[in-house]
């Protein structure tokens, strides 16, 4: 759906609830596009974002670009995003590059390359068999030769459009680029992740056996400080693994003289274990070294341990107290959906492929995290069908709702693939609070 009819749309919707008057939205016909999507221009000593709220391009706009590419990265800042999120993995030279994973057949055309048809291996990452090529076999000249693609041609077919343009980008060039993409008083931060810290620092190893042996977190804050790109309003840490966080909380980032906040993620609270926990579980780890009262905080741990353990009021005051400024959920354990017995085809393209209801549940975390005064920013919002779910009533929800939903529930930002729909939700977000209290 074009923007400005899905504007039109959402704003009629609001009105037939009562939310808005009909002046809330009397000036959209004078309103252009780019007017209407244009990002604030905060000055330079004020946070990100618009009134709290930030967006956060995932990979880039993933959704218009391949992801993880320079371009991908500055069509996100164009359309208004307040972060992008390069995710790290790092090279045989020790260099810190942007792919999703740090097995890239899906991200790159390295299995044309028949010069590196004897780079493939099959490696366990985080427990997990894969066959492939590896980043850490690569040097960063190697990388240099190959080319991005798009990792699900099937849902994203005009992504495809772009495949062989883009090399595997640097985290240096992408500060670079936020770097030179922040001006006219506009600024722009990352929000990296590190990928797999446990398996680089300690497991894995390279193609020719040797241990890899290389902290991510150190690398991390190596590259920022070399950069020149420290200002905790611009940037935030996230990982999946809890050591690492605790790490640059206490020890990495005090040696090097900078306070940067830290994005404690989750997977499915149900099912999965941190990596890191599992690993030093196994070899009988000293925890409370390694962990201090988390562990006491959530009860201890075991193989069983879930990620759901670390979202109880008591770990996330813990957190908060200790290392993380915000956590990031998974929007399917924030939001709990249920499934559709058949799909139902609800964009038009004559594919039924929306799958999930609502439940109308909000998991308990989002409310301790608030009151524990955490960042909230759940992953991933996307706005193709096959990703997207019905309002407990049965009513299809947009990307936008779903947005404008998060917002009301209290989170302060979000990733996203498609940023644009993202700056739009909280322009509406904004627009009708604003003019609520008329």
């Amino acid at each position: 759906m074009h923007a400005r009819t899905l504007f039109r749309f959402i704003a009629a919707t609001l009105l037939a609830f009562g939310i808005a008057t009909p002046a809330a939205f009397a000036d959209d016909a004078a309103m252009s596009s780019s007017d209407r999507h244009r990002p604030s221009e905060p000055r330079p000593s004020e946070a990100l974002g618009r009134q709290g709220l930030i967006v956060i391009g995932h990979r880039g706009a993933s959704g218009y670009r391949p992801e993880h590419t320079l371009e991908s990265y500055r069509l996100a800042i164009r359309q208004g995003a307040d972060f992008i999120e390069p995710d790290l993995v790092v090279t045989k030279d020790g260099v810190l590059v942007a792919r999703h994973e740090n097995e890239i057949s899906g991200t790159t055309d390295v299995a044309s390359h028949p010069e590196f048809a004897n780079r493939r291996a099959t490696k366990v990452i985080d427990g997990v068999t894969m066959t492939g090529w590896f980043t850490e076999d690569f040097t960063l000249a190697e990388l240099k030769t190959l080319r991005a693609r798009e990792r699900i041609p099937a849902i994203r077919p005009g992504n495809t459009r772009f495949d062989g343009l883009y090399p595997v980008p640097t985290l240096a060039e992408v500060i670079a680029l936020v770097k030179r993409e922040s001006r006219n008083g506009r600024r722009i931060g990352i929000y990296p992740e590190t990928k797999h810290p446990t398996y680089f620092a300690r497991e894995g190893r390279r193609l020719d056996g040797t241990p890899i042996r290389t902290s991510l977190g150190a690398k991390l804050v190596e590259t920022l400080v070399a950069e020149g790109f420290t200002d905790p309003r611009r940037i935030y840490i996230q990982s999946f693994e809890f050591e690492n966080l605790i790490e640059l909380k206490k020890s990495l980032m005090p040696a090097a003289g900078i306070e940067l906040p830290l994005v404690q993620l989750y997977d499915d609270f149900q099912g999965a274990t941190p990596y890191d926990i599992a690993y030093n579980l196994a070899r009988g780890a000293d925890l409370s070294a390694l962990y201090g009262g988390l562990v006491q905080a959530v009860g201890g741990f075991d193989a069983n341990t879930r990620y759901g353990a670390f979202a109880t009021e008591e770990a996330l005051a813990w957190m908060r107290a200790n290392y993380a400024s915000g956590v990031g959920p998974w929007k399917g354990n924030l939001l709990p959906r249920t499934a559709l017995e058949t799909p139902v085809e609800a964009d038009g393209d004559g594919h039924a492929q929306l799958a999930a209801r609502s439940t109308g549940i909000v998991h308990p975390m989002l409310a301790w995290a608030l009151k524990a005064g955490l960042q909230v920013h759940p992953y991933t919002l996307r706005a193709e069908e096959t990703y997207l779910a019905q309002t407990p009533g049965g009513v299809p929800q947009s990307v936008v709702a779903e947005a404008l939903q998060l917002y009301g529930l209290g989170v302060q930002g979000f990733f996203i693939d498609q940023p644009d729909q993202g700056v739009l939700a909280r322009d509406i977000f904004l627009e009708v609070n604003r003019l609520r209290g008329r």
